[in-house]
């Protein structure tokens, strides 16, 4: 059977639950054998029939001797694992993660169906048999280790030396090298229950010590002797003060991924590819973010209960996320800011009726008419908001009277933005119409499309991202059409910003894309290449693979800002060099391309002479678009 044991499976559920009697079910077990495989032939029916019987014969119990266990641990319970977590946490969703959630009563559930965010950080799941453990000494600071960390597990901290007081003595800490904070300590701090061992920040890790050339400023450790120690340093290292995002340089990465993610332990697969787009996302956004997110992979790990990765700040300000179906996931975010600004468009005619009044004038303008182009902008919006709410409460006006709605309605004055998430089998396919109306309403927008190159969630079906010559289910024989150009089919529109970014081949490209496309006043559309398990690698290197994809030319990074058409430049900028790699030794390092060799060598010989070709004229083509002279 090789590894296809869902049949045996199969006899051993039906011969130990009960459900059926087991005589009854195993025979329906065999006639579904016979009306699927029939059409195969009798040899395949007899070797699935020999398999249900040769598994009755060695199903049997095995008895564990409990004298000879040498583990002295024991499995969680929630009151001794959520002592500090809030009531809910540990009466209801405690329960649900130690697997006591069938003894749950009804009414201890939410009656009106929603749950709190940032749970995720109970649970604690220790799946790492080892962790990244870090080295002061070698460490350059560049943070590309936490940028790239699928799971948020790994965090940088800078902050002042009398924060140390009361540190637990195996605690590290460095000077800082970032002048911008000369005279303060630096340092990376790993979450050990929370790691999930994937190794791609050791990977990724640019930092070699010199002594010993085969180690890095990041290597991994085994989990277990460490776990206590960490879990300590961790729960010190939280309670460290968060720097002021407005005096942050957002533009370089060392200092942005000072900022807290608000998306953090995901149940995302061991090195995921889409998890770092999201979690710097609500870095960048996350406090002002109103997230549409598309059926998929990235709607399991976003919200399966019982946990949710999202969270809020210390200020209780986070991303507002809900999941949407395929077909229709982008209008759904399009009515996200249809809402909003309707809200502040009737706040801002309040506003101006409030103005009139000599007691508000200052306060209302000012509201009204200062930019919020940056965090200290949005900061001071938020200041001078809080100040009219508070002046509102203390005044007395007619309950009838609108200026009571301003009350409700002020925090719309304060900048949000909206962004549509979703993996290539929703942006490409199932919602391609309904995404390719959105962009074209010309409101502000952003969609980060999350590109596996595959239906992911639903089994690994091709879609039409899926590359050409890539063995998929329903491509067996390797994809025979080319995939889509979606980022080429918004920028014929003109009035989009369109990135196409991989941030495991450079990750200041894919930072500078989410700044310019948040801050582009009208539709944006990044196109994030996102590694997958499904593509047969090896996890532990992937954000290197991603380099290989970018030098074959398999994937562009380039950036199409509109804006710039104004400035008489060319909107179109090509964010990389020349391939300098042919596209069989990228193609080759995946595994759903070289099984084609292995079936249809030949067949597997033609596609890749095809996707040589086409790779070659795709890159000419956005050459000559980029060099193009423009017209302001």
């Amino acid at each position: 059977m090789g590894g296809r044991i869902n049949t045996i499976m199969q006899v051993c559920f039906f011969a130990l639950a009960g459900v059926l009697p087991q005589d009854e079910a195993i025979q329906k077990i065999k006639s579904a054998i016979a009306k699927t495989y029939g059409k195969k032939g009798t040899d395949i029916v007899r070797k699935n029939l020999d398999a249900v019987d040769n598994t009755l014969a060695n199903l049997h119990k095995v008895d564990i001797n409990i004298q000879k266990l040498t583990s002295n641990s024991s499995l969680p319970t929630p009151n001794s694992t959520f002592i500090a977590a809030p009531e809910f946490v540990r009466d209801v969703l405690g329960k649900i993660m130690v697997w006591e959630g069938d003894n749950l009563p009804v009414s201890a559930l939410p009656a009106d169906g929603t749950f709190p965010t940032g749970t995720a950080k109970w649970e604690k799941r220790n799946v790492a048999a080892e962790i990244p453990v870090w080295d002061t000494d070698v460490c350059v600071q560049c943070s590309k280790c936490v940028i790239l960390c699928p799971h948020a597990a790994i965090r940088s901290k800078i902050y002042h030396e009398n924060e140390l007081t009361n540190a637990p003595q195996n605690f590290k800490f460095t000077n800082v090298r970032d002048k911008d904070f000369t005279g303060q300590k630096f340092t990376i701090q790993v979450a050990p229950e929370d790691c999930t061992g994937c190794g791609i920040c050791v990977d990724i890790c640019p930092a070699k010590n010199k002594a010993e050339p085969q180690r890095k400023a990041i290597n991994m450790e085994l989990q277990l002797p460490l776990r206590e120690q960490e879990k300590a340093n961790w729960d010190f290292f939280l309670n460290l003060p968060i720097p002021d995002r407005t005096k942050l340089k957002l533009n370089q990465i060392n200092q942005q991924q000072l900022q807290e993610p608000l998306f953090e332990f995901s149940g995302a697969c061991a090195g995921c590819g889409e998890t770092p787009y999201l979690k710097l996302l609500t870095q960048l956004f996350g406090d002002r973010s109103l997230i549409a997110n598309a059926t998929g992979c990235s709607s399991i790990y976003g919200g399966n209960l019982p946990t949710t990765p999202y969270t809020t700040n210390i200020d209780g300000r986070g991303p507002a996320w809900s999941n949407n179906l395929f077909e229709d996931n982008a209008e759904f975010g399009l009515g996200f800011r249809l809402s909003l600004d309707k809200h502040a468009e009737y706040a801002t005619e309040l506003l101006r009726e409030l103005a009139k009044e000599e007691e508000y004038k200052n306060l209302a303008n000012s509201i009204l008419n200062t930019p919020q182009n940056s965090e200290a902008d949005i900061w001071e919006q938020r200041e001078r908001i809080a100040l009219l709410k508070q002046t509102l409460e203390n005044t007395e006006t007619n309950p009838t009277s609108p200026i009571q709605n301003l009350k409700s309605l002020a925090d719309y004055l304060v900048k949000k933005n909206v962004w549509i998430v979703g993996g290539d089998g929703w942006a490409y396919d199932i919602d391609f119409g309904g995404l390719d109306h959105v962009l074209t309403t010309g409101k502000n927008i952003n969609v980060l499309v999350m590109d596996t190159e595959v239906y992911s969630n639903t089994g690994g079906q091709s879609s039409k991202a899926t590359p050409k010559a890539a063995i998929a289910k329903f491509a067996a024989s390797g994809k025979p059409s080319a995939k889509k150009d979606l980022g080429l089919i918004a920028m014929t529109y003109g009035n989009i910003y369109v990135a196409s970014v991989a941030m495991g081949a450079k990750d200041e490209h894919t930072l500078k894309a989410f700044l310019e496309a948040e801050a582009y006043d009208g539709p944006s559309l990044i196109i994030a290449y996102s590694h997958c398990i499904a593509h047969g690698i090896n996890m532990t290197t992937a954000m290197n693979h991603q380099k290989s994809l970018v030098e074959s030319g398999r994937w562009l990074l380039y950036r199409y800002n509109p804006d710039l058409v104004k400035q008489g430049k060319n909107p179109l900028q090509i964010d990389m060099k020349q391939p300098k790699q042919s596209v069989e030794n990228s193609m080759y390092q995946e595994n759903r391309f070289k099984m084609l060799t292995k079936s249809q060598p030949e067949l597997a010989k033609k596609l890749l002479d095809e996707v040589q070709n086409e790779v070659n004229t795709r890159w000419q083509m956005y050459e000559y678009l980029a060099a193009r002279q423009v017209n302001p």
